[in-house]
């Protein structure tokens, strides 16, 4: 009887093991690098040239996740369109934006760079892009104060594995144009948890899940703040010229030159009839 139940104390901790060892212990990260999409061949940091931006008033934007390396990286594709329609929500509150599309990612080519770009561009006839882009860090590790309980049914591990998800998100808002980065507006997460060795796969993917969510509801405010300063921006920046579609002059340079214009006229005007 002593010999049976030392063997099967064997296998069943030899088969614990085999279990535990499908599972990555290491940790994964996930990864959609905005360098790697459009700067492919790029050797070192991209240089930004100062251009003229011009642009037509009301904006039309699409909304983008950066394709990931491999396949299934990031959220999957529906947890993703909900996150960008979050992404719309900041978007639709200001007046110079008019259109906002959500880009599927089937769309956009791992490494397509701004051939790319201009091609989804065109077909959803876009002015600017917000390119989402992320980086999820998931570390596991075993948790020393695990303890293997015997039942009649077998053997069941209590907390057996801990796992730390941290996640990055960041929107690059780019003139398809001019190729000009406009603004951008990060967010962070950190998701912290343990489970059991049965529940341990459910319980990261939810923690996952969750820390894209919390990532993007960051990125947000932060986003906000970027459209409203940008606004602001575009009265008084060389770099930006802004004019309506039905042709009147906007709140960029042009304008501001069209304005003086008019004030020069209307002097002369009054000069000849006074």
């Amino acid at each position: 009887m002593t010999r049976f139940l030392t063997l099967f104390c064997v296998l069943a901790l030899l088969t614990l093991a085999g279990c535990a060892s499908t599972f990555e212990h290491g940790g994964k990260r996930q990864a959609g690098s905005i360098v790697d999409y459009l700067y492919p061949d790029a050797k070192e940091a991209p240089k930004m040239e100062p251009t003229v931006t011009h642009l037509r008033l009301p904006v039309r934007v699409g909304i983008a996740f950066v394709p990931g390396a491999g396949h299934g990286a990031g959220p999957e594709e529906a947890a993703k369109t909900q996150l960008l329609e979050r992404v719309k929500g900041a978007f639709t509150q200001y007046d110079y934006i008019g259109s906002i599309e959500v880009i599927p990612s089937a769309y956009l080519r791992p490494r397509g760079g701004f051939a790319n770009l201009d091609q989804v561009a065109r077909m959803f006839n876009l002015d600017v892009i917000a390119l989402v882009s992320y980086d999820q860090v998931r570390f596991n590790d075993t948790n020393r104060l695990a303890v293997l309980y015997w039942t009649v049914v077998g053997a069941y591990l209590i907390k057996g594995d801990q796992y730390d998800v941290q996640t990055m998100v960041d929107a690059a808002v780019f003139d398809v144009r001019s190729r000009k980065l406009l603004f951008r507006a990060p967010g962070t997460s950190q998701v912290k948890g343990s489970a059991t060795l049965a529940g341990y796969g459910k319980e990261v993917r939810g923690a996952q899940a969750d820390g894209y969510a919390q990532a993007v509801e960051q990125m947000i405010p932060q986003l906000q703040t970027r459209l409203a300063g940008f606004k602001e921006r575009a009265r008084s920046d060389p770099g930006i010229q802004v004019e309506r579609r039905d042709g009147r002059q906007g709140a960029g340079g042009i304008g501001w030159a069209a304005a003086l214009l008019l004030m020069v006229v209307a002097w002369a005007i009054g000069r000849r009839h006074a």
